[in-house]
């Protein structure tokens, strides 16, 4: 996946939080290097052991998972040469104990988590080094019964020192009163008596130290320097046999070297995987099934950002349409509704369980493409067009059947006119390719485009028209509005700006530019049951063919305007044939214009608004009927409506509807 991809969607975040749910160092270093992943089959393994792993700690399983203390240094200089101290020792120990409880544990619940189960299965028992660990080892200090010779340097030194208690004892209550104090203290390591400095020549020995004020030398009495010279031998021979003891414990513990790696290796992954629970756990987070043929289906999902105070939203796509045009008011939650796809498709793809109700649907992408948020860059020198079109080259270069592409805001950040023809032909270039697009747009030509292609559709993210405020529910299937008049009156902008931005919106405005598609319709992708790349997809290979299939020309169109008078608006009829030139299709007037100059035109079955100036008259309705009084509803309602309005003319018959056509 793109480094860009991941981070626009937040994906690091994820990492983060799961890094944070970990216990151990392999754990979080696991959740840290978390990818989404392309193999559909792998993935729903992945989902399927997370789903084990929270079951147990949603019904209250306590997992004994050994913390790893201490073993990643083991690790590291394990068959290095390396000699292991007392305390590395006791983290082992430590370790392979609590590999055999985490063992036995996981067998008792094989029945509920089998997956989870077989990692721990895969562990080794280690028992004879823990037992000559335990044997040699104790509270982090080497056991007398390490050795026999270690045994036999230790009674001597206890002996030893039992003299040198007597000895001491002795002297300390003969020089008891030339003794600064009453304390046995040690210098360098040898034992010597604290004695006044007016009477250092009564005591026989060596004067080691004074004290900062010169009124106390520390004596070692001569009695005692035999006596400490021997404590000092022995203390070396013990240090001599320790060091013995402790290689020969490394060396055993190296001839395990395959096992402990294991044992450490599994740990770390179980670790990982009950981390990826817990995450689960904090969001409510459930499996959904997966496939490759581009089929999404979620109910009530919701981003792991933003929890509950998110309204949950159900969406759909691949079925009967592969490409969704979002639409709705700025603050209404489009751009989340993107982000929570996006984020959702490379959680899932990572094996972590998603915030969405029970069986929910998801499909695999090779990539997902996002092209989210303005892009500008001083440094860069990028505008908002040029990073978008950046963008866009990027995206069509790596589109195909397996790829997800989410834009927000199309035909942003440049003249409106060239930008719809810009994000039209680039959608209908996505469609083409087989991608799976979901992009947000505020521009009507967009929505019609939309409706009136096959394999696209529009949704809008609903708005209160009342209070003003976005729902932020999205529903498929209706195109919306932005709304800008009514927010902006809300957020204060004067009455008399609004009026005045009305009545020029309503004005007939020539344009320098007017595009005109002259494409046949598209060919709708075929969906194959595994979405894999063939020679069709390749991108060398499609642009050949849609450089046949389609041309796209802009025609400027010189305009003369007089200084006197403004150019005549247009005006339509009922009945009217007029053309579309940026849907590149005709149809007829059915609704005459209303106040903001939008008119119902009657495509393919369907009922249009679409702005006067968007529309030329191709056949006025006096050359296409016989008289003004032809009865129009012959050519603009069905027969069978037409048979039940005449009926109703007639008398009232319970339960007959008229069905009309819907209105985009």
């Amino acid at each position: 996946m793109n480094e860009n991809t991941l981070n626009s969607l937040g994906y690091p975040q994820i990492q983060k939080n799961v890094a944070d749910c970990a216990l151990s160092y392999l754990g979080k270093r696991y959740a840290r290097e978390l990818k989404p992943m392309v193999d559909a089959h792998l993935i729903q393994i992945r989902l399927e052991e997370t789903a084990e792993a929270a079951a147990l700690i949603r019904f209250g399983a306590s997992i004994p998972l050994p913390s790893l203390d201490g073993m990643e240094t083991i690790m590291d200089l394990l068959g290095t040469g390396y000699l292991f101290s007392e305390r590395d020792f006791s983290h082992l120990a430590q370790f392979l104990r609590s590999c055999a409880q985490l063992m036995k544990y996981m067998e008792g619940k094989s029945g509920a988590a089998p997956t989870v189960s077989r990692y721990a299965a895969s562990m080794i028992l280690i028992e004879p080094l823990l037992s000559e660990i335990e044997r040699c080892i104790h509270s982090g200090r080497i056991q007398d019964q390490a050795s026999k010779e270690l045994t036999r340097i230790r009674k001597k030194m206890t002996v030893n020192e039992e003299r040198m208690k007597r000895k001491l004892d002795s002297l300390v209550s003969k020089h008891r009163s030339i003794m600064q104090e009453h304390v046995i203290s040690q210098r360098g390591g040898r034992t010597v008596l604290p004695i006044k400095k007016e009477f250092r020549k009564q005591v026989k020995g060596n004067v080691l130290d004074e004290s900062g004020s010169g009124q106390t030398v520390y004596i070692e009495p001569v009695e005692l320097v035999s006596l400490q010279m021997e404590l000092a031998a022995l203390q070396a021979e013990e240090s001599r046999e320790e060091m013995r003891i402790l290689g020969d414990l490394t060396s055993l513990a190296e001839s395990y070297n395959r096992e402990i790696a294991l044992n450490t290796e599994t740990v770390g992954v179980l670790d990982f995987l009950f981390a990826k629970a817990k995450y689960a756990a904090t969001m409510d987070g459930r499996t959904v099934r997966v496939n490759t043929q581009g089929h999404i289906n979620l109910r009530r999902a919701r981003h792991p950002f933003m929890g509950s105070s998110m309204v949950p939203l159900d969406f759909a796509i691949g079925k009967t349409y592969s490409s969704l045009i979002i639409t709705g008011p700025n603050t209404g939650g489009k751009t989340v509704a993107l982000k929570t796809l996006g984020l959702l498709t490379l959680m899932m793809q990572s094996g972590l369980l998603i915030p969405v109700e029970e069986g929910g649907e998801m499909a695999v992408y090779n990539e997902v493409a996002v092209d989210i948020g303005d892009g500008q860059s001083l440094e860069q020198a990028l505008s908002t067009f040029s990073a978008h079109i950046r963008n866009m080259i990027g995206i069509l270069e790596q589109a195909n059947t397996s790829t997800l592409v989410l834009i927000d805001e199309m035909a942003s950040g440049t003249d409106p006119g060239e930008g719809v023809g810009l994000s039209i032909a680039m959608l209908e270039e996505l469609h083409s390719r087989g991608a799976t697009v979901v992009a947000t747009t505020h521009f009507g030509e967009i929505k019609h485009f939309a409706a009136a292609t096959p394999g696209f559709e529009n949704a809008r993210m609903e708005f209160d028209t009342v209070s003003l405020q976005p729902l932020y529910r999205l529903r498929i299937g209706e195109a919306g509005e932005s709304y800008a008049y009514s927010i902006a009156l809300k957020l204060g902008m004067p009455q008399r700006i609004i009026e005045r931005s009305k009545s020029l919106s309503d004005q007939s405005i020539s344009r320098d530019r007017t595009l005109v598609f002259t494409s046949p319709p598209l060919e709708t992708p075929t969906m194959t049951p595994e979405r894999s790349v063939t020679k069709a997809d390749d991108p060398v290979e499609l642009s050949r063919k849609n450089q046949s299939k389609h041309s796209i020309a802009l025609h400027k169109k010189t305009t003369t305007r007089e200084s006197d008078s403004p150019a005549p608006a247009k005006t339509f009829r009922k009945g009217d044939r007029v053309y579309a030139a940026y849907l590149n299709q005709s149809g007829i007037v059915c609704d005459v214009e209303d106040s903001r100059g939008n008119i119902g035109v009657m495509l393919r079955g369907r009922k249009v608004k679409i702005h006067k100036k968007r529309l030329t008259l191709h056949i006025s309705a006096n050359e296409l009927y016989p008289g003004d009084d032809y009865d129009l509803d012959i050519v603009l309602e069905t027969k069978e409506n037409r048979k039940k309005r005449k009926l109703m003319g007639r008398k009232h018959v319970e339960g007959l509807q008229i069905e009309l056509p819907p209105e985009e």
